[in-house]
């Protein structure tokens, strides 16, 4: 049975990465919803800023998920979290924008948990740091 100290990471990892991966398939399934509703929030080049959202949602909850570069991938989701939040959710007299700009910032303070602590000892960062611990080289001399 696994203690809490390993279970924990890779639970927040997945409750994390579940987010970040649903919202990506979720702008896959519908790319003219999401580029307009980029670009109502006065972003310009709305194209671009779907495909970013995409690839830093998909691809940053995949590694997340797996625990690969866990520590910068958690820091580049903060940013885009952050960003999120006060590009989308920053009506404060409309109570439910607050309700997801305080969401965001409590995903953000998950994330930077996990940028400083890592991935914990289920993620493939431990299993890379395990194998280049056991394959050292040896000199013939």
């Amino acid at each position: 049975m696994m203690h809490l100290d390993r279970a924990a990471p890779i639970l927040g990892r997945l409750m994390l990465a579940a987010l970040f991966l649903m919202a990506g398939f979720g702008k896959i399934g519908a790319p003219a919803a999401t580029k307009a509703y980029i670009a109502s929030a006065g972003l310009p080049l709305p194209d671009l800023a779907y495909l970013l959202a995409v690839i830093a949602e998909l691809g940053g909850g995949l590694l997340l998920l797996l625990g690969l570069q866990t520590r910068l991938v958690a820091l580049a989701l903060t940013g885009f979290t952050l960003a999120t939040a006060l590009f989308f959710h920053a009506d404060f007299a409309d109570q439910n924008q607050m309700i997801h700009l305080l969401k965001n910032f409590a995903i953000s303070g998950g994330l930077l948990h996990v940028a400083v602590l890592g991935g914990g000892a289920v993620s493939l960062d431990a299993w890379l740091r395990r194998t280049a611990e056991t394959v050292k080289p040896s000199f013939v001399g």
